[in-house]
């Protein structure tokens, strides 16, 4: 379903005395209390919502809308100094945690109205039992394509699993080749176990197999060039990621980020060849893809903050707990869990839609990612 803005002769009329209610539903509070909600009253007095019927989403801005990030808990069994502080995080009760039975419900709801891609992030989604479960659910519903976000220290166990039930292809996490500092940014991990992992993806064929890598100076920035050259001669695709700095700084380690621009120089002048221009891997969101003369995987560069690509931002997220995220770095969020689990009489499918409407209605145009001290959770807690 497209959601467009064009202009009506009667937009006025949702304006009109008694009917207040018939807009101001539309938007999430949070939008009332920032004040927003004017901008939208004007918005629509000289323009509609109206749907299509090929089944496309798109936002006020005009972007379309297809891509669902879904964060199956708030767990991790790592403590990176870049996400969390030593002693993790409040944690979610159980029962405050959607359901698989409720997450594919969200899911359904959400392919009517034109998503086609689903990543399973969390928290780190494989401490999570049966996840095989989910992912075969997913896979039934026909999405055009199936990801996982997982910091690989597990994969070993379950790729093969995975692969069989219908997941696609891996993004793994690995910010440093180098056992101490591996241990020194994960806090808890091994190298051993995350480089298993990638292999087993591999082996598997949950492909293409994305590392990626969150630049930070001081801790791996001489690193780059080495990951780089990973790509020379295994099929992986990696993916250096400007540091964003999510949630609240309390109790966190001190941690700059890299231009992306700085990381490419360093890699230039060590890859043989150079970098030239590539055509991205599936699924490839939105890295600039380059290659090195001969590789095998290409490299990708995202630039959050250097070169923020807002404008052509196609994604929302659900969290854990059931709330839709319109901006990994905007507090506005759209309630389902609270639809899913009423007793009230009526379509809860019909509910969920709405909420999906609000919350792509809510989306803003850029990030705030320089405002951190307005950001009430973490990245763990949000979904990755």
């Amino acid at each position: 379903m497209v959601l467009r803005i064009s202009a009506s002769p009667n937009a006025e009329s949702v304006l009109l005395p008694g009917k207040r209610s018939s807009w101001k539903r539309l938007f999430p509070p949070d939008l009332e209390r920032e004040g927003l909600i004017c901008v939208f009253r004007r918005l629509l007095i000289s323009s509609r919502v109206t749907a299509a019927k090929d089944n496309r989403m798109n936002d006020r801005f005009g972007r379309e809308i297809n891509y669902l990030r879904v964060s199956v808990t708030d767990r991790c069994n790592l403590r990176c100094v870049y996400c969390m502080p030593p002693e993790g995080v409040p944690l979610l009760r159980h029962e405050d945690i959607l359901r698989y039975e409720e997450i594919l419900t969200v899911l359904a709801a959400a392919k009517k109205m034109g998503i086609s891609h689903v990543r399973i992030t969390g928290g780190e989604p494989l401490v999570r039992k049966d996840l095989d479960h989910l992912v075969r659910g997913i896979a039934a519903m026909g999405f055009e394509d199936i990801s996982m976000t997982t910091n690989g220290t597990l994969l070993a166990g379950y790729a093969q699993i995975l692969k069989e039930a219908g997941l696609i292809r891996v993004n793994v996490s690995l910010d440093s080749l180098r056992p101490d500092r591996f241990s020194k940014i994960t806090r808890t991990g091994r190298i051993e176990d995350a480089l298993a992992g990638i292999q087993a993806a591999v082996r598997a064929g949950l492909e293409p197999v994305k590392v990626n890598v969150v630049v930070m100076a001081g801790w791996n920035l001489d690193e780059v060039a080495d990951m780089a050259r990973l790509t020379l001669n295994l099929p992986v695709h990696v993916r250096f990621i400007e540091y964003m700095p999510i949630g609240p700084s309390d109790g966190m380690e001190e941690v700059s980020g890299v231009s992306s621009d700085l990381i490419m120089a360093e890699i230039s002048k060590t890859v043989p060849g150079g970098l030239e221009v590539s055509t991205a891997p599936s699924g490839a969101g939105p890295a600039r893809t380059y290659r090195a003369a001969g590789a095998k995987g290409t490299i990708g560069f995202i630039s959050a903050m250097s070169k923020p690509f807002c404008d052509s931002c196609n994604r929302l997220r659900l969290t854990p707990d059931g709330k839709l995220r319109p901006c990994l770095a905007s507090a506005i969020e759209v309630d389902v869990k609270e639809i899913l689990r009423s007793s009230r009489q009526g379509s809860k499918m019909r509910e969920i839609e709405e909420a999906f409407r609000r919350a792509i209605l809510s989306k803003p145009g850029a990030h705030e990612l320089w405002d951190r001290e307005s950001q009430a959770r973490r990245m763990c807690q949000i979904g990755g």
